[in-house]
């Protein structure tokens, strides 16, 4: 069989398309294996015939495989083709080959860096090894400043702390609405107690519950609220937060209108206050749902003036950033919990949403019940606490009560609280309604 693909190689040597199938042919490797054809082929003119040839050579075991293997790294003048010998020569796992990897952790391309990591990783009870990604921990790179930040971190120690309290919920914060500003309420809370966090924070200015000073005031008073929700979150759990641009309108015909881009204003600081950002989602809402923007171009045509009518909002999904993969999140509920919380075979698999709108006859701006059921279904576990902080109307609790999670909601005005507790009690779920002033007091109890 081998020598039938060497044979095909021969014969189709000028056809690189050709070379490159044949050579991904090749298996397991026997011993009496010739390996001057992949030799000779890692000087070929096309880097997909090299790359594949070093893949294949890295099959190979001994001390001229990898001096072979090394020459080629240093001369070769692509970066994939470089990263590959890094990997051929990692799976070649001799510890001898350290002082080359620690050789590569200087090279320009994050990805050659972090081929050289992981087979250093191989040996990391080398207290030299570690001593020598170390040096690197403060690496420019963000994917590498991860891998080094989980390696070299005590991981076994951080889960055993975690894993205790992980499925748990406070029962003092189980089905709980309280009055008051949010940031005056989640300072009383314990870090680590909701599993999950999906808002829809208020609209800057363009609704009638919504007034700030200034934009940046807006943006400052968000970043705080998620800073407390971060600490608030469990180990790798989400945060889902449903917003879109929003127009102030203009003060006359002699200004502008202006248009504040919300999502991508609040991404950055999310970021860099410990959320890893894991999707986009886009809520596709009906036309006739949304103020009309296009009249006026519709009539005049004019470029310059074309303003398209905002039919989607974004779903932005975070996870608080975390050593530990989202296996061990699993893993830490029963079998039967994680059983009982599969999704059905119903679920939506693009990022494009198509919901309709929901109204109330308190809130000018609502959840869908069908938003808040996907959210919850798939970024939560049956009897979860997940969590709003900007109450509205209750959707979410609801929601979250029909799915068998707990819910703990935060509403600073009076009237929406008002409208939480009349929606709540009229379905008959049992739950609680506090001032912010007998919050703390009720913890401490």
């Amino acid at each position: 069989m081998i020598e039938d693909i060497v044979q095909e190689i021969r014969n189709n040597y000028d056809n690189a398309k050709k070379v490159v199938s044949s050579l991904r042919k090749i298996g397991k490797i026997k011993d009496d294996f010739s390996n001057e054809i992949l030799i000779e082929l890692l000087d070929y003119k096309i880097r997909d015939v090299r790359i594949e040839a070093v893949k294949n050579l890295g099959k190979f075991k001994g001390a001229f495989i990898e001096e072979t293997l090394i020459n080629k790294f240093r001369k070769e003048e692509d970066s994939l083709v470089k990263r590959e010998c890094v990997s051929s020569l990692g799976r070649q796992r001799n510890i001898n080959l350290v002082p080359f990897f620690n050789e590569t952790l200087k090279e320009k391309d994050p990805k050659i860096i972090l081929q050289a990591i992981r087979a250093l990783l191989v040996f990391k009870k080398d207290a030299s090894v570690i001593n020598s990604l170390k040096t690197i921990q403060n690496h420019p790179n963000e994917m590498i400043q991860d891998v080094l930040s989980i390696e070299l971190f005590d991981k076994k120690k951080n889960q055993k702390n975690q894993k205790k309290d992980h499925s748990t919920v406070n029962n003092k914060l189980k089905n709980v609405t309280v009055n008051g500003d949010v940031l005056d309420i989640l300072k009383y809370i314990k870090e680590e107690s909701f599993h999950l966090t999906f808002t829809s924070p208020p609209y800057y200015n363009a609704r009638d519950y919504s007034f700030y000073s200034s934009y940046k005031e807006y943006l400052n008073f968000l970043r705080n609220v998620f800073k407390e929700t971060h600490r608030l979150t469990k180990n790798g759990r989400f945060l889902v937060v449903n917003t879109s641009p929003v127009i102030v309108p203009r003060v006359s015909r002699a200004h502008s209108s202006k248009r504040y881009p919300i999502p991508f204003d609040i991404h950055n600081f999310l970021v860099e206050d410990g959320w890893e950002f894991i999707d986009d989602i886009i809520w596709k809402k009906p036309e006739y749902s949304v103020k009309n923007r296009i009249g006026g171009f519709m009539q005049h045509r004019k470029p310059l003036g074309y303003k398209p009518n905002s039919i989607t909002e974004y779903l932005m999904v975070y996870r608080k950033k975390s050593p530990d993969l989202i296996d061990w999140n699993i893993k830490q509920y029963t079998n039967d919990i994680v059983e009982e919380s599969k999704v059905n075979d119903d679920f939506e698999t693009t990022n494009v949403w198509e919901l309709e709108t929901a109204c109330d006859k308190t809130h000018s701006a609502v959840f869908p019940k069908s938003l808040c059921e996907r959210i919850i279904k798939y970024y939560s576990y049956k009897e979860d606490l997940v969590f709003d902080p900007f109450g509205g109307s209750g959707t979410f609790a609801q929601v979250a009560i029909e799915n068998n999670r707990n819910f703990f909601l935060t509403e600073i005005d009076k009237k929406y609280f008002e409208r939480i507790k009349e929606r709540l009690q009229n379905s008959n779920i049992e739950s609680t309604f506090i001032e912010k002033d007998d919050f703390k007091e009720i913890l401490s109890k």
